[in-house]
C-alpha cells in the first residue's frame, strides 16, 4: 500500500496506457485501478433535440379549467 502511494503517478501512466493495476495490503487485495470508461458525447437536455413543441402546448385544458384555484 505504501508503494502505491510512492509511485501513484506512475501506476496512473501505466493505467493510462490500458493496464489494469491491483493494489494489495500484504495477500489482501484493496483496490484496483482500471482506466476508466470513455464517455459518450454528452447532451444538454433540451437544446440539442429537433423539433419544436406545438403551439399551445402548455395552455391549460379545457376538461381542468374549473379546478384551479
Amino acid at each position: 500500500m505504501q508503494e502505491a502511494k510512492t509511485h501513484l503517478s506512475k501506476l496512473l501512466r501505466r493505467v493510462e496506457a490500458g493496464e489494469t493495476v491491483v493494489i494489495r495490503r500484504g495477500s489482501v487485495r484493496v483496490a484496483v485501478l482500471s482506466p476508466a470508461p470513455v464517455l459518450g458525447e454528452t447532451r444538454s437536455i433540451w437544446g440539442d433535440l429537433k423539433g419544436s413543441m406545438a403551439e399551445g402546448f402548455d395552455a391549460p385544458l379545457d376538461d381542468f379549467a374549473g379546478l384551479t384555484r
